[in-house]
């Protein structure tokens, strides 16, 4: 789990538009700080040096999360196939 930044407010197609204090990937999973599921990694935008973050969200009572900090939960990485070897 790594923290990603602080909820700044929910825009007019509800996403949550946050301030990015570490950079995800996009379609990464996003949780509240009780592990709730809110959404996930929707977009990066802004200046490189201070970018926002935008989630699509899950819940339905997004407005009840501005001003909370969210975090991340990385997408698993597909697994290897394991070779035969003869």
């Amino acid at each position: 789990m790594k923290r990603i930044g602080r909820t700044l407010h929910v825009s007019s197609n509800k996403n949550i538009i946050l301030k990015a204090e570490s950079l995800p990937k996009l379609g990464d999973k996003v949780v509240d700080e009780n592990l709730r599921s809110v959404g996930m990694i929707f977009d990066i935008f802004g200046p490189v040096s201070s970018p926002y973050i935008s989630v699509k969200t899950a819940v339905e009572e997004s407005h009840h999360l501005v001003d909370h900090i969210l975090y991340t939960v990385p997408a698993k990485p597909p697994r290897e196939k394991r070779r035969n070897r003869k």
